[in-house]
C-alpha cells in the first residue's frame, strides 16, 4: 500500500510517504500529537487532503483530485473509543455494516463475525452491559464484517486492563492468520508494536523518520530522533577513523572501536552513534567470561537494579566521566560474578551491534 501524505493545516503538519507490505501488520508508532491519528483518517477517507496519493495495489483511493468516499473504500475501521452505538445491541452494531444485505443474511454474517471475534453470546447486551475488552471485539467484529481488505485500528487496547490487553493481543494475531488482512495499528506502545507488528513505522512530527521489519529498526535506528523515539538510552557521540574493508573506526575518547557494514560520509568528522542495553556485554577484571572480548573498554560500575529476571547497570567507562552506559544482563549472571557498586569491569562492544546514526531530516 502506497501512502503520500501532505497536511500543513487544521491539525499536527503532515509530511508522511511510506510503502506498507501487504497481509502484514503495520504498527504506526510516535508520540502524542505526532499526526498518527491523521494519517489513519486520511487513509479511511474521513480526513481529505490537498496533496495526498493512497492507493491500494492498483486501486488509487486519493490522489488530490479524486477523493474516493469512505463508505466506498474497502476498510475496516476500529476508532480509538471504539465508537459503538450506545442504543444498539452488539449484533444490531455490527449488523449496521453490513445494510446491503438482506435481513436474514445480514444476521448470519454478522453472528459469524460476533464468533470470530469472540463474543459469541453477548449478541443481545448493550455496550454499557459489556466489560472494555468486550466493547473492544464487538467493534472488531463490526470492521471485519465486510470482509475488508485493509483494517485500521486506532489504540485499540488502550481502553482495557493488562490482562485483558495481553488476550486481546493473542486473539488479534490469532483473527490476522485467519483473515490475513492487511493491517495499520496505531498505538505509542513499542511493547504492543513489538508483539503485534512485522513491520514497524516511527514518525514524529508529522513524518516518517523511518520503517521495515519491526525487529531490524528496534535494533538499528536510522537517525537521533529514532533512537530517542525507541527509548535507547545509550547514545554518544565520538569521531570517525578510517577503518578496513569491515568498516571504520568509531574514536570514543581514548577507546578506538571497531564497525561493521556501515560508511559514514567522511574521516574526521564527529559521529553520534548508539547501542541497545542488551547488546552491552560485561566481564569482571578478575573473572574473565571469555577469553576473546571484541572492543573491551574499562569501566566502574556505579549502580545495579534488579528487575525480576534481569538486572539493569550502569557503568563508567574509563576516560569519559561525563559518559554512563546502561545494560541490560541476566540476573543470575550478575549474582554469579559479583557485580556491585564500585566493581571493576570490561564493557564489551561488538562491532556489529554499534550503530552509526544520520543526522535527521528537518
Amino acid at each position: 500500500m502506497t501512502l503520500r501524505l501532505d497536511l500543513h493545516h487544521g491539525g499536527p503538519p503532515l509530511d508522511f510517504r511510506a510503502d506498507l507490505p501487504k497481509g502484514v501488520i503495520t504498527a504506526l508508532v510516535g508520540p502524542s500529537g505526532s499526526g498518527k491519528t491523521s494519517i489513519l483518517r486520511a487513509v479511511a477517507g474521513l480526513l481529505r487532503l490537498k496533496r495526498a496519493r493512497i492507493a491500494m495495489g492498483d486501486e488509487v483511493w486519493d490522489d488530490g483530485r479524486l477523493h474516493l468516499r469512505a463508505r466506498h473504500r474497502p476498510i475496516g475501521f476500529v476508532p480509538q473509543h471504539y465508537g459503538l452505538f450506545p442504543h444498539m445491541t452488539a449484533l444490531g452494531n455490527v449488523e449496521t455494516a453490513l445494510t446491503h444485505l438482506p435481513a436474514k443474511e445480514r444476521r448470519a454474517r454478522a453472528e459469524s463475525c460476533i464468533a470470530l471475534a469472540h463474543v459469541a453470546g453477548l449478541e443481545t447486551r448493550y455496550p454499557r452491559e459489556l466489560s472494555g475488552g468486550q466493547r473492544q471485539r464487538v467493534a472488531l467484529a463490526r470492521a471485519i464484517a465486510r470482509d475488508p481488505r485493509l483494517l485500521l485500528l486506532d489504540e485499540p487496547f488502550s481502553a482495557v486492563d493488562r490482562s485483558t490487553r495481553k488476550r486481546l493481543y493473542l486473539e488479534l494475531r490469532r483473527l490476522h492468520e485467519q483473515l490475513h488482512t492487511t493491517i495499520l495499528l496505531v498505538t505509542h506502545d513499542l511493547d504492543e508494536a513489538a508483539q503485534l507488528a512485522s513491520h514497524l513505522c516511527l514518525i514524529r512530527h508529522g513524518r516518517l523518520l523511518q520503517q521495515g521489519p519491526t525487529a531490524e529498526v528496534m535494533a538499528r535506528p536510522r537517525c537521533e530522533e529514532a533512537a530517542r523515539l525507541l527509548d535507547i538510552p545509550n547514545v554518544f557521540e565520538g569521531e570517525i577513523e578510517e577503518g578496513d574493508p569491515a568498516g571504520p573506526f568509531l574514536l570514543w575518547g581514548p577507546h578506538r572501536l571497531r564497525t561493521t557494514g556501515q560508511r559514514p560520509e567522511e574521516t574526521g568528522s564527529r559521529q553520534r552513534w548508539a547501542v541497545l542495553p542488551t547488546n552491552v556485554l560485561l566481564a569482571r577484571t578478575d573473572k574473565p567470561w571469555g577469553s576473546h572480548l571484541e572492543n573491551p573498554v574499562p569501566a566502574l560500575v556505579e549502580d545495579v537494579v534488579l528487575m525480576g529476571g534481569d538486572a539493569v547497570v550502569w557503568v563508567r567507562p574509563r576516560g569519559l566521566p561525563e559518559e554512563r552506559v546502561q545494560m541490560r544482563l541476566p540476573a543470575r549472571a550478575v549474582r554469579r560474578y559479583s557485580v556491585v557498586s564500585g566493581t571493576e569491569v570490561t564493557m564489551c562492544l561488538r562491532a556489529a551491534d554499534i550503530v552509526l546514526l544520520r543526522e535527521s531530516r528537518p
